[in-house]
């Protein structure tokens, strides 16, 4: 039987985040409906084509999947009732959820929330375009709790504009005093024609230097692990046993199908994704024309497969296990990569054991360069 996971993309908001560059629309309400209509057309076909499944985990993201009539994350939901899923996530944002839609979730099997807060100074959340305050974040994290969600990640962002080491460190005594089973930490990433590109350019906002946010960043982790954090992917900590499990089996590579609008998949060493159109991605779907969605993105070979098998494995903080590779690939990674790991060993940046090869404390620091060397 083959497992898997799942991911569902929603790719509506209330209003998009000034750093978001994501398949997303703010508004749109007219076409919600449809939408939601035509990505149940295309989990029903696929699952019709392949009955001989265990799924795993769903993940729901966007978008805000929070933002849209809870009845629709519903419907989407009851599809896969018959598995039952041990992980079911959906990504909430403050402001977009009430009770109401916190019970339908719960009703309905979601049994992981990821709240995305970034800051708890209002002030940066304005700078990055967020629609909520920290009060709001307060009241739904509050709310959820109440309703009975124990496992709640709640993200947090680092190099925002005007974000100060001070800020980072409030944040994150304010987030830790609620006792969330889990907490990411993302960097800030400028992609080009998002509106805080335009602010950077016009120099109406300023960012942290690098070594700042480095500083930022080695803060966090130090703090969070003081906290019995698990620092278990470069930027995901977790209470003992609570680590996401959708994102671990992404990281090793196991198998997962997304539905919906630019979702991605990957399935028997081929990587596809769905159209980025959405009116054609719903009229495909409408007239039964699953396939013309489909974008091939790559076909691996063995090789291809053991290099994105060492990319992914080095953003876990355990790294890479020899003996795991070996049972995949029937091969040793220290023989393959021989070249890329004595350079990498000799910057600092990896350590080999018997056991593991895994990324230094300053290759967590500089891992984009580490990733560049198995692309």
């Amino acid at each position: 039987m083959k497992k898997i996971g799942i991911y569902i993309h929603i790719p509506f908001c209330k209003q998009k985040c000034y750093y978001c560059d994501f398949i997303s629309f703010a508004q749109k309400e007219e076409l919600q409906e449809k939408y939601v209509k035509a990505i149940i057309q295309e989990i029903e076909y696929f699952l019709k084509e392949n009955q001989n499944l265990k799924i795993a985990t769903i993940y729901i993201g966007g978008g805000t999947p929070s933002s849209i009539n809870s009845r629709h994350i519903e419907k989407i939901l009851q599809l896969f009732a018959p598995y039952q899923p041990e992980e079911v996530t959906i990504e909430v944002n403050p402001g977009t959820v009430n009770r109401e839609k916190l019970e339908t979730y719960k009703k309905v099997g979601v049994n992981r929330l990821s709240i995305g807060l970034q800051s708890s100074e209002n002030r940066l959340l304005k700078n990055i375009g967020r629609i909520h305050n920290f009060e709001d974040f307060l009241t739904t994290y509050h709310l959820a709790k109440e309703i009975g969600f124990s496992n709640i990640n709640v993200d947090f962002m680092i190099g925002l504009p005007e974000q100060s080491i001070a800020d980072v460190k409030n944040t994150l005594e304010k987030v830790v005093k609620l006792e969330p089973k889990h907490i990411s930490v993302y960097s800030l990433i400028v992609e080009e024609n998002t509106k805080i590109a335009q602010m950077l350019e016009k120099g109406e906002i300023k960012l942290p230097e690098e070594e700042e946010e480095r500083n930022m960043y080695g803060y966090a982790k130090n703090f969070l692990e003081l906290q019995g954090y698990h620092h278990y992917e470069i930027s995901n900590f977790a209470k003992k046993d609570y680590e996401s499990r959708h994102n671990l089996d992404c990281w090793e590579q196991k198998e997962y199908v997304g539905f919906g609008l630019a979702a991605h998949s990957y399935i028997e060493k081929i990587r596809y994704s769905n159209t980025e159109d959405l009116e054609n991605y719903i009229q495909n779907c409408e007239e039964g024309n699953f396939q013309k969605n489909k974008i091939i993105q790559e076909k691996q070979n063995e090789f291809m497969q053991e290099q994105e098998y060492m990319m992914l494995g080095l953003r876990k903080i355990d790294g890479i296990s020899i003996q795991s590779f070996k049972n995949k690939f029937g091969e040793n990674p220290i023989f393959i990569f021989r070249k890329e790991l004595n350079q990498l060993v000799e910057e600092g940046l990896v350590v080999v054991t018997e056991n593991h090869i895994k990324l230094t404390r300053k290759g967590l620091d500089f891992a984009n360069l580490v990733w560049e060397e198995f692309v």
